[in-house]
């Protein structure tokens, strides 16, 4: 583990982008490829790849992310979801090196009224939440001792593009932004997310954990708490049910997530002020 790399698939979105900045900062030997570089769906590509870099350890941040679209085009999705993943837990049990993979609160139904641990029932909803369900089940069927991460709504200001700095940038142009009332979550700070996942990975962790800030909340709830954390006005906000969105899959109504592990990552409300300050130290640099 000394000599040998940490192997980033997926490199190239949001969740893999964000890991080889915390890995840059705690200064691990990573080495990242994009889908461009490795597609995770290819068993030769994967033998080729585990045999040209040898890695102690496989971080798996690739995947279909696009949730409505997963319902037009199943087939995609279900590739890149469930076949990739199954195809490189069973290169990494080949090679002996150790992967951490990443799944989602919408595995869960939404029926239940208290947050969701690692061994309720997983039932979801849509084909996005299946892909990933059905990865979960084929990855710790090959590889035991993989570790499965599941997490849910996470944000950073390390991408625009996430529903927190959407929120704060409208506010801040004197836009209106429109968010489900009726739709209970877990978000997390990706830069917590991705430290405690490491953090499990180093230290030989497997099964299914869910890592997300303590606290739950509605989307608009959210929301408002960042923009009254920011100083600006809350009532930018206008709640909406998530059935005037119009979306192609079904959203769990309730997919707050906690763990049998314990409490391992600090509160929502930490984590959006620490996004704050990210935001203002990039501004300033």
């Amino acid at each position: 583990m000394e000599t040998q790399p940490i192997l980033l698939t997926g490199a190239a979105g949001t969740l893999g982008r964000a890991c080889q900045r915390v890995a840059y900062i705690r200064g691990l030997h990573l080495i990242a490829l994009p889908h461009a570089a490795l597609d995770i769906a290819d068993p030769a590509a994967l033998t080729h790849a585990l045999r040209h870099y040898q890695p102690w350890a496989v971080i798996n941040a690739a995947g279909c992310v696009r949730i409505d679209a997963a319902e037009a085009n199943a087939a995609h999705c279900y590739r890149a979801n469930t076949l990739g993943p199954r195809l490189l837990a069973e290169a990494c049990a080949a090679h002996g090196a150790q992967l951490l993979t990443f799944s989602c609160d919408l595995v869960f139904d939404g029926q239940q009224t208290r947050p969701y641990h690692e061994r309720d029932a997983a039932r979801p909803l849509s084909v996005y939440g299946h892909s990933k369900l059905l990865a979960e089940e084929a990855v710790l069927e090959c590889l035991p001792s993989a570790l499965v991460v599941r997490s849910s709504a996470f944000f950073s200001a390390w991408d625009d593009g996430n529903f927190v700095s959407q929120v704060l940038a409208a506010a801040r142009q004197g836009r209106r932004f429109t968010a489900a009332h009726d739709l209970t979550i877990s978000p997390t700070y990706l830069p917590d997310l991705l430290n405690t996942a490491l953090d499990l990975l180093l230290d030989g962790a497997s099964g299914r954990w869910h890592l997300t800030n303590q606290g739950s909340c509605t989307w608009a709830e959210l929301a408002r708490q960042a923009l009254r954390l920011a100083g600006l006005d809350e009532a930018s906000v206008q709640a909406r049910p998530a059935a005037a969105f119009g979306w192609p899959a079904r959203r769990p109504a309730y997919s707050a997530l906690a763990s049998e592990h314990g409490a391992l990552l600090p509160s929502l409300e930490s984590g959006l002020r620490r996004h704050l300050l990210d935001e203002q130290i990039g501004r300033a640099a």
